[in-house]
């Protein structure tokens, strides 16, 4: 059996009676602007392990050093702009992956960060975060539109669009079980 980390959110609704919609609910976990790679965890981690699941208990000790023992799988990352700054080291993103963590939602991502994320699985939502609280209980919508509902709010935030390909590359879970469906390499 899976852990949960590595299964893909599932359709639940239809859209349009056609296209799958992906409905996935989670705690906001919020952050500010320009959080750095080295923020969600130190460069030295990567030195003593690898394993997602040890990486996890060192998510954000710098900044927030009880946030790995409170992170919880479906937790929802929020931030400001320019989330995963600094350098390319992808394994700030496979530190969130291994907390259960599927969903960042963020002003802005630093190119890399976001392309490490889809390879891995872990969907970059970008809208405007700044009407979310720490907390929030968060419905994201993923179809036609990408929406981000919270608690209190007639209308939900609009997010950037996903390319349809990234979505399927995100729902297999990252690039290489993507590649592997389709025996592609």
């Amino acid at each position: 059996m899976k852990d949960d980390i590595d299964t893909p959110p599932q359709a639940r609704t239809h859209v349009d009676g056609t296209q799958p919609a992906v409905i996935v609910q989670g705690t906001a976990r919020c952050f500010g602007d320009d959080i750095n790679t080295d923020y969600i965890i130190s460069s030295r981690r990567k030195r003593e392990s690898l394993d997602p699941l040890v990486l996890k208990d060192y998510l954000f000790e710098t900044i927030a050093p009880e946030f790995a023992a409170t992170v919880r799988p479906a937790d929802v990352l929020v931030a400001g702009k320019n989330f995963g700054c600094g350098s390319a080291m992808e394994v700030a993103v496979t530190a969130v992956v291994g907390a259960g963590i599927r969903f960042v939602i963020a002003r802005s991502f630093a190119r890399t960060y976001f392309r490490n994320a889809i390879n891995n699985g872990l969907y970059p939502i970008e809208c405007d975060t700044d009407s979310i609280q720490e907390g929030d209980a968060l419905t994201v919508t993923l179809g036609a539109t990408i929406t981000v509902q919270r608690p209190g709010a007639s209308e939900p935030l609009i997010a950037a669009p996903i390319a349809a390909e990234v979505l399927e590359i995100l729902a297999a879970g990252g690039l290489v079980p993507y590649l592997r469906e389709r025996r592609t390499f």
